[in-house]
């Protein structure tokens, strides 16, 4: 890809996860007090957050009330408050047991924060951990909270981290055709920004219902930009455990849309592929029952044969693991995307499932993205906080 321009030694160099000494110098927006307490004091504030909202080994609710802060309500995104939801469960309103604050859901009846909810707001807060991937749903959430912000003229901070998958970007760019909550935005499905640059560019390119900006402040991450390798500390979802996980995702990410499973339910999610069939392949799994829009699709308690990745292939995203299952499910007379309207969802279009179904080279699709790659990195620039990766044009 034009995009990935790097030797042998710094290709391998940046396809491991350096998680001690270059992260701990890393300090996150939640972390400057002294950047967003004056903006929040004596204000009545709610939060999108979750369970990587940490400040030291502290949850953000617990800092903030600990210094005074009025948190008058906590908005849950997918996973929940404290992440331990399936992926797509239906996420109820509630109460934090601990602080006695209410917890309303963003992914339930709700995707958006309703004006009765922010009768008594003056301030919001989003501070959760991305992972850089258009289709994790994290930054829909984001999205809704800011156009809520927009049209109950309430000002927005968002607390900055790091994205573990900065260093790039890649993939097809979504067709505004097939937006749904797994694709909002028309970027690509790596598209190398943290969560505040994002925050930022929808803002600025006007992508909010009706064209409408939030009053924004975005409290930078420190000692960080787009070269920074950063380790996940707490993991952002359920079935992204680990660094490896999160590098696997954007490929591993569009087997959604077919019936190979990607390990939910195993302890190896996002970092195996298998199939009820020895002839895929030769490491052997069992999924458990797994709760979420999943548990009909995960295979549960059945045997799957297929692989297990122990590295992220060059680092990036990678089409060469789905080409590698079509040819073997093409062997079999068997067929690769098996829920074609959720694979376009993911894809932002139904162009890349076209080209692999006409028999296209991983190498060949990829190119294929390069324009729309060039012109999105154009309007990327506008918006970055910080700079750029030496990997990224």
């Amino acid at each position: 890809m034009a995009y990935i321009i790097l030797s042998l030694s710094l290709l391998l160099s940046y396809s491991i996860f350096i998680s001690a000494n270059e992260s701990q110098n890393v300090i996150v927006g939640a972390e400057q007090f002294s950047e967003y307490l004056p903006l929040i004091k004596n204000k009545r504030v709610g939060l999108l957050v979750n369970q990587t909202s940490q400040v030291g080994h502290q949850h953000l609710v617990d800092s903030l009330i600990e210094k005074q802060i009025n948190v008058s309500a906590i908005f849950a995104p997918e996973h929940g408050f404290r992440g331990k939801q399936g992926a797509g469960e239906t996420i109820l309103d509630g109460r934090d047991i601990k602080t006695g604050i209410d917890i309303f859901s963003l992914h339930g009846k709700y995707k958006k924060p309703q004006k009765k909810q922010l009768e008594q707001i003056d301030f919001l807060i989003f501070d959760i951990q991305d992972v850089g991937v258009r289709y994790y749903t994290y930054i829909s959430s984001m999205h809704y909270f800011m156009e809520a912000c927009a049209e109950n003229n309430i000002p927005m901070i968002v607390l900055d981290r790091p994205n573990p998958n900065g260093h790039y970007i890649d993939g097809p760019v979504l067709d505004l055709n097939y937006q749904s909550f797994i694709g909002m935005h028309p970027i690509p499905v790596v598209h190398g920004l943290t969560v505040g640059e994002l925050a930022t560019m929808i803002n600025g390119e006007e992508w909010l219902i009706d064209g409408k900006q939030c009053d924004l402040t975005v409290i930078k991450v420190k000692n960080y930009d787009h070269n920074t390798h950063y380790s996940l500390s707490i993991k952002p979802s359920p079935n992204l455990p680990n660094d490896l996980s999160v590098q696997l995702y954007p490929s591993l990410g569009f087997f959604e849309g077919t019936s190979i499973s990607v390990g939910r339910g195993t302890d190896w999610p996002f970092q195996v592929l298998g199939y009820p069939d020895k002839k895929m392949g030769g490491f052997s799994f069992r999924p458990k029952q797994i709760t979420g829009s999943w548990k009909e699709l995960n295979y549960a308690e059945s045997s799957l044969y297929g692989e297990r990745f122990t590295v992220a292939e060059s680092g990036k995203l990678s089409l060469s693991y789905l080409i590698n299952w079509r040819e073997k499910f093409k062997r079999h007379n068997l067929t690769l995307i098996s829920r074609p309207g959720f694979f376009d969802k993911l894809a932002g279009s139904d162009s890349l499932r076209n080209k692999i179904q006409s028999g296209m080279s991983a190498e060949e699709i990829e190119n294929s993205w390069l324009p729309e790659l060039d012109k999105y990195q154009q309007i990327r620039k506008k918006y970055l906080l910080y700079s750029d990766s030496d990997l990224i044009k």
